[in-house]
C-alpha cells in the first residue's frame, strides 16, 4: 500500500471488493470491448461490409486487454477512448478498421456507465433484501417481548421490540420497491452519434431508415437490456444519475433511522450492537462499549444523502445536446455513492445479525413507568366497582404528579401504585394494583401486526429472492 498519497476511505476501509470491481477501470474497458463487439455484429447482421472473421478476432481479444498499450497511446492522443479503439486494433488487424464504426465516445462511455449502475444496483438489492431478512428474523424472535415505546423520546405506550424492528423494515421494503423500479427503467443510450441525430448512421446505411431503426433495439438485446432511450443529445440524459443517487439517498436516509435508534437503546442498555470479544471502545475509558457501527452507519449515510444532490444539481446545469461539467463530477458522486452505500449495507447487516437483546433492563425500565400507563386501566376497575369516574380521574391525576415528584426530585421508586392503594377512593389493594402490571396487557395489537407485516409484506419478497439470500458481511475496521 502506498503511504505517500491520499487514499480514498471507501475502497480502504469501506465498500466490499463486489462492489469496488464493478466501479474498476477493467470492468470499464471491458465493457467497452463487448459494447465494440455489439455494435459490429449488429452493423453486420444489418448489412455492412464487416465479415464472421473480424467478428471472431474482437471476441478473441475482449479480456486480455493490453493496457500498457493504451497507456502509451493517451499520452500521444490526450482521449481514452480513441487510445483503446488504437490498442483493441493491434490486437485485431484484420478488424480495426470497423472497430467504433459509425459511434462516438458516449458510445462506450455513457452505454458502460448505465451498465455499471445497472450492475451495482442489483447488488444492493441483494444486499438490502439481506438486510430485511435478518431484520425479519429479529423480529419475529422478539414480537412478544413488551418494551417501552417513546414519543419526543419521552414514556410512551408499551410496544414490543419485535413490532419497532417492523419499523425499521418497512422502510427499508419502501426503498427496495424504489429500487425495483429504477432498475427497471434503466435503459441504454444506444448508438446515437455526436448530438444524438444518428447523423453517421444515414451515411453508413444510404438512408435506410426502417434499418437504421434497428440497431438501437439490437445493440440493447446483445447487452441484455430491453431497450435504449428513445431520444437522446450526445448522451443520456444526466436525471438518469439523479433518480439512481435519489435512491441511494433513501436508503441512507432508511440505514441513517435504523442506527440512530440502536444508538439510542445501547445507551439505555437495553439493544447493544455486536462488540467483538478483544474490541476496545475508548482508548481512555476501558470500560466502553460504544456503537461504533451504528455510528459509521450514520455518518456514511450522511455522505450518500447529501451526495444525492451533486447528480440534480449536474443534470439541471447541461446545455443543450451535451456539456462536458458533467464528466468531473461524475466520475466522484456516481461511484462514491455507490460504494458508500454499499458500505452502509454490509455494516447494516452486520449489527442486525448480532443485535444482542437485554430483557431484564427492557423489563425494569418499562416496569418502572408502567403505573403511569396503567391508570386508565386502574380508573377503569375502580369506577366498575362504584367509583365517580370524573372524582378518580382528579385523584389519579394528583397521586401520578406526586409520584412523578418522588422519581425525579427526590430520586426515589415510582410509588403511584402504593399511594392509590393507600386512597380510599379507590377502594383497592396494592395487591389488585399490581395484578394489572402485567406488561403484555399494554402492548395492543403489537405481536399481531408484526405476524401479519412478516407473513403478508415480507416474506413474499424473501420468496421471490430465496436466491440471494444468506449473505454475510465482512467489516474492516
Amino acid at each position: 500500500m502506498s503511504t505517500d498519497r491520499y487514499q480514498s476511505p471507501l475502497s480502504e476501509r469501506y465498500a466490499s471488493k463486489e462492489m469496488q470491481y464493478i466501479f474498476s477501470p477493467d470492468m470499464k474497458f471491458r465493457t467497452w470491448r463487448r459494447l465494440w463487439i455489439a455494435l459490429a455484429e449488429t452493423e453486420k447482421e444489418l448489412g455492412l461490409n464487416i465479415t464472421q472473421e473480424q467478428i471472431d478476432e474482437l471476441k478473441a481479444h475482449v479480456d486480455d486487454i493490453n493496457y500498457d498499450v493504451a497507456k502509451e497511446r493517451e499520452k500521444q492522443v490526450r482521449h481514452d477512448v480513441m487510445s483503446h479503439v488504437y490498442a483493441y486494433g493491434v490486437q485485431c488487424p484484420k478488424a480495426k478498421g470497423i472497430i467504433h464504426l459509425g459511434a462516438t465516445s458516449c458510445y462506450v462511455g455513457d452505454n458502460t456507465d448505465i451498465i455499471v449502475m445497472t450492475e451495482a444496483l442489483k447488488l444492493v438489492k441483494k444486499k438490502l433484501i439481506n438486510v430485511i431478512a435478518e431484520l425479519a428474523k429479529f423480529a419475529d424472535e422478539h414480537k412478544a417481548l413488551p418494551t417501552l415505546a417513546f414519543t419526543h423520546f419521552q414514556p410512551a405506550q408499551p410496544t414490543t421490540v419485535g413490532k419497532r424492528a417492523t419499523l425499521w423494515m418497512q422502510e427499508f421494503m419502501m426503498d427496495l420497491e424504489d429500487l425495483d423500479y429504477v432498475i427497471s427503467t434503466m435503459k441504454l443510450l444506444g448508438s446515437k452519434g455526436t448530438t444524438g441525430t444518428q447523423a453517421s448512421f444515414l451515411e453508413l446505411f444510404d438512408g435506410d431508415q426502417e434499418t437504421i431503426d434497428k440497431i438501437d433495439p439490437m445493440i440493447a438485446e446483445k447487452m441484455g437490456f430491453k431497450k435504449c432511450y428513445p431520444v437522446s443529445g450526445q448522451t443520456y440524459s444526466r436525471k438518469v444519475d439523479t433518480r439512481v443517487l435519489n435512491v441511494l439517498a433513501g436508503i441512507a436516509a432508511s440505514a441513517h433511522k435504523f442506527s440512530n435508534d440502536i444508538r439510542l437503546l445501547q445507551h439505555l442498555k437495553e439493544v447493544e450492537e455486536p462488540f467483538e470479544k478483544s474490541q476496545i471502545g475508548s482508548s481512555a475509558m476501558a470500560y466502553k462499549r460504544n456503537p461504533m457501527r451504528s455510528e459509521r452507519i450514520a455518518s456514511l449515510s450522511r455522505f450518500v444523502m447529501v451526495d444525492a444532490l451533486n447528480p440534480a444539481i449536474t443534470s439541471a446545469t447541461q446545455w443543450f445536446e451535451r456539456t462536458l461539467d458533467d464528466s468531473a463530477n461524475k466520475r466522484l458522486s456516481v461511484p462514491e455513492g455507490f460504494l458508500a452505500i454499499d458500505g452502509i449495507l454490509d455494516l447494516c447487516l452486520n449489527v442486525v445479525d448480532g443485535l444482542v437483546v437485554y430483557p431484564k433492563v427492557i423489563e425494569k425500565r418499562l416496569r418502572s413507568e408502567l403505573p403511569f400507563m396503567a391508570t386508565e386501566n386502574i380508573m377503569m376497575d375502580a369506577v366498575k366497582a362504584g367509583g365517580d369516574r370524573q372524582e378518580l380521574h382528579e385523584r389519579i391525576r394528583e397521586l401520578s404528579m406526586e409520584a412523578g415528584k418522588n422519581v425525579k426530585v427526590e430520586g426515589k421508586e415510582n410509588n403511584l401504585l402504593e399511594l392509590i392503594a393507600a386512597d380510599p377512593a379507590f377502594n383497592m389493594s396494592l395487591e389488585d394494583l399490581q395484578k394489572t402490571m402485567e406488561p403484555s396487557r399494554y402492548t395492543g395489537r403489537a405481536q399481531v401486526q408484526v405476524e401479519a407485516f412478516l407473513k403478508n409484506v415480507v416474506q413474499p419478497v424473501l420468496d421471490e429472492n430465496k436466491d440471494i439470500l444468506g449473505m454475510t458481511a465482512e467489516i474492516n475496521v
